[in-house]
């Protein structure tokens, strides 16, 4: 639609969301009128008008069977359309036309806005399956009556408003009609069935709706003043019921045809089941999180006792090996120390790597920097755990043997993400500017415990390669490529 309007028409960018506005409200008067909705806005030079919006049914059969945005009609071919825009009301004159064989009544409602006329809204109503119509579609057509007049005269939809009509109340959900004091004059079966689920045991129909509503709820002191308020249909607001018996997700739209409150509509839908669901899954995943919490903190414990235990050696290679298993433990608990705060089984691995980073430089021998380039992104879980697991023993691996005592440099951890969104990949490169590799070394068949673990989990936990080269001009470059997920 954006590019519609700007392309052929003079509609500024405030008259442009307005028509949003409108595109987003508007499946309620279709499913209300039992039509399918065009929208027209006249062209920039006024002699022609283009469609930039249309909206089918879900209540009825449709009169168009192709898409029609984006076509264009000169002015003078649809009367309907030049009255309503040329004169501001609706049109309704005319007999129906016959479209492939079908008969379809056309209506056109002008699109106002500030005192304007931005376009034209062409209501067509398929009349192949008329018949005498039943108390329910009686209230549908008056309701979208009033909603055609609210539209006419600039008052709906109802400014900063926005609805999301995937998560709001449909007209098939359930659907009430109240009078000026909030009294309903008629409930749908399926709104008279989701009151039933509240605990209504009477009938809807001559009773004040926020006064019924305010009973069945729990009691919650002044507040109760506000739902018979919300619920009576006042104001445009969306709110939820909830009681002992379920959950209703309640709807108000005040109808004011003629700019005075005649009455208000109430969609409202039982959504008792997707609350359950809901519960259900925050539920699970505070377990979760307090799963994770959990194993951190044995984690923890387990790396306090190596600790412990390091210090009571006597022999310099046996602490030494505990202390390298500390800090193997030490990274997955930041994995699981991470994943505890989140919602879902993914993390943010770079803040991993920073803090992985900043454990193992912690036994440099000399004056080492440590520093990361690149981003590693989002990772699954079970990547994020091995691959803290593969870059402290690579991070280990180059300060212990790369520099000396007292000698300076530097190790480089870089991140790159490629590939394509269905196949993904994550280059890691850890380069030292120390002595390089001893002649003769092969990472594939030698080296030390560290060296096995990376091997294992690259090749055997994360599907990725492992190697291990000279640096291009002084050091040791390793080269970690694995595959992941499509990072969004």
């Amino acid at each position: 639609m954006n590019d519609l309007v700007r392309q052929h028409t003079a509609l500024s960018d405030t008259d442009l969301e307005w028509l949003h506005l409108l595109v987003s409200e508007w499946q309620l008067l279709s499913d209300l009128s039992f039509a399918d909705l065009v929208l027209w806005v006249p062209t920039r030079d006024g002699t022609r008008y283009v469609s930039v919006a249309q909206m089918r049914p879900n209540t009825g059969p449709t009169s168009y069977q192709d898409d029609m945005v984006g076509h264009l009609v000169p002015r003078g071919r649809r009367p309907l359309l030049d009255a309503a825009l040329d004169e501001g009301r609706i049109v309704r004159e005319g007999d129906p036309e016959w479209r492939e064989e079908v008969p379809v009544r056309v209506e056109s409602i002008p699109v106002r806005r500030e005192g304007r006329v931005l376009g034209v809204i062409a209501r067509n109503t398929n009349l192949l399956t008329v018949r005498t119509p039943s108390r329910l579609e009686l209230t549908y057509l008056q309701s979208a009556s009033d909603l055609a007049q609210m539209i006419a005269a600039g008052s709906f939809p109802f400014p900063g408003q926005q609805v999301d009509m995937d998560a709001s109340p449909r007209v098939g959900d359930g659907l009430v009609r109240l009078d000026a004091d909030g009294v309903v004059q008629y409930a749908s079966p399926n709104g008279l069935s989701a009151y039933h689920r509240l605990g209504l045991a009477s009938d809807l129909v001559g009773q004040h709706l926020g006064g019924i509503t305010a009973e069945l709820a729990p009691s919650r002191g002044p507040v109760d003043e506000a739902l018979v308020k919300l619920a009576s249909g006042y104001a445009p607001r969306e709110f939820e019921v909830e009681c002992t018996g379920g959950v209703i997700q309640l709807r108000a739209i005040p109808l004011k045809p003629k700019g005075v409150r005649i009455g208000s509509l109430v969609l409202l839908r039982d959504v008792t089941e997707l609350r359950r669901r809901e519960r259900e899954l925050i539920t699970k995943d505070a377990t979760i999180r307090e799963i994770h919490h959990r194993v951190k903190n044995n984690l923890q414990t387990v790396a306090a006792l190596l600790r412990l235990q390091a210090r009571r050696m006597d022999s310099e290679q046996g602490r030494e090996a505990l202390n390298e298993a500390v800090r193997r433990v030490g990274s997955i608990a930041i994995v699981h120390e991470t994943l505890s705060q989140n919602l879902d089984e993914r993390v943010e691995f770079d803040e991993i790597a920073d803090r992985v980073i900043a454990m193992v430089a912690e036994i440099s021998p000399g004056k080492v920097t440590c520093r990361r380039t690149g981003r590693f992104g989002i990772l699954d879980a079970e990547v994020a755990t091995p691959l803290a697991m593969v870059l402290t023993e690579v991070l280990q691996n180059a300060l212990e043997h790369a520099f000396g005592v007292a000698e300076s440099g530097t190790v480089e951890v870089s991140a790159v993400r490629g590939g394509s969104s269905t196949e993904a990949r994550l280059l890691i490169t850890v380069q030292d500017d120390g002595c390089g590799l001893p002649e003769g070394f092969d990472p594939q068949r030698t080296g030390n415990l560290g060296l096995q673990i990376v091997r294992t989990l690259v090749e055997g936990e994360l599907s990725g390669t492992f190697g291990m080269v000279p640096a291009p001009e002084r050091g040791t470059r390793v080269i970690l490529d694995i595959p992941v997920r499509a990072d969004k």
